[in-house]
C-alpha cells in the first residue's frame, strides 16, 4: 500500500496557481467573453475531457448544450475556482 500525504506548502501552491487562474480569467482584463467552450475550459483548468464530463455529471459545473456545443458561464467557473479555494 502506497500513501501520500500532502503538505502545507503543496497546498500554498495550489493556492496560488488557483490565484493566477482567478486573475487570468477575470471579466474586464482583457477577456470579454461570458461563456466558454469545452476545450476552453479544459484548457484553462488544466483538466482532461474525462474530468470536464465528471464536473457535469455531478453537478458541480453548469453547462447550456446548444446544437452539438457545450458552453459553460465564466461566472460559474469562477465560482467553482473560489470554492475550491477555501
Amino acid at each position: 500500500m502506497n500513501i501520500e500525504f500532502i503538505t502545507k506548502d503543496d497546498l500554498r501552491r495550489i493556492e496560488n496557481l488557483l490565484g493566477e487562474i482567478k486573475g487570468l480569467i477575470k471579466p474586464g482584463q482583457g477577456q470579454s467573453k461570458q461563456w466558454l467552450k469545452s476545450y476552453e475550459v479544459r484548457k484553462l483548468l488544466n483538466i482532461s475531457p474525462g474530468t470536464l464530463q465528471n464536473l457535469r455529471v455531478n453537478g458541480t459545473l453548469r453547462y447550456t448544450k446548444i446544437g452539438g456545443l457545450l458552453y459553460y458561464k465564466l461566472e460559474d467557473i469562477e465560482k467553482l475556482l473560489e470554492g475550491n479555494s477555501r
